[in-house]
């Protein structure tokens, strides 16, 4: 059944467009190639999606299911959906030929140093190799793990989500694994710093020096 239309640009949603036309030349790569473009185009019953930063929450009373899938990351474990029960979690789509994700990765490393381990940051990787992603996440220090998902069976699992065509994708989960809020493209830090927040009870941080640089 399709997800009722709530998309909504909210107050962090206009901090993260205000960036995007900074960054107009950073729109989302295209993975249409991929031959997922049409299943994922059935996110939100929309057709392309442009990757500008656009954020959406989903209100707690409208959150569906917790989502399923399972993946194999690169560093021989597995991640389900399941396994993200518990805490909240953020999941990125990503790959490294994407000029965003290359863009957004030290926000993001920054974001997962300041919250620790109370939240749950993976990565879903769409096209690399695992020496490709290896050497991009020791470029941009990143250091939480990635689904190794070239067969697209994570990005058709979440395309009520994840449209192919708006990557990098990040979604926040809940504690009990619904998708609480997305960003389609390339991340605004102190939006999903927010977001976050929001599914910590509002529990500010403690950033270290770096983070609030």
């Amino acid at each position: 059944m399709p997800l009722p239309d709530r998309t909504r640009l909210t107050r962090r949603g206009f901090l993260a467009a205000g960036t995007a036309l900074g960054l107009a030349a950073l729109t989302a790569c295209s993975s249409g190639d991929d031959g997922l473009a049409e299943q994922a185009n059935r996110a939100d019953g929309k057709g392309f999606i442009s990757g500008d930063g656009t954020v959406t929450e989903y209100a707690e009373k409208d959150r569906t299911d917790p989502v399923q899938f399972t993946g194999n990351l690169f560093d021989g474990g597995q991640l389900t959906g399941a396994s993200l029960h518990g805490k909240p979690s953020l999941l990125n789509f990503w790959y490294a030929g994407c000029a965003p994700c290359r863009a957004e990765a030290p926000h993001l490393v920054k974001l997962h140093d300041e919250f620790g381990d109370r939240v749950a940051f993976y990565g879903v990787n769409l096209r690399d190799e695992k020496g490709t992603a290896e050497a991009f996440e020791r470029n941009f220090g990143v250091d939480y793990p990635s689904v190794e998902d070239r067969t697209g069976e994570v990005l058709m699992a979440m395309s009520d989500y994840v449209p192919a065509q708006a990557v990098p994708t990040t979604l926040v989960l809940d504690a009990q694994g619904r998708v609480a809020a997305r960003v389609l493209g390339q991340i605004d830090e102190s939006t999903v710093r927010t977001l976050i927040q929001d599914q910590l009870g509002g529990a500010s941080a403690a950033p270290s020096a770096s983070a609030t640089a």
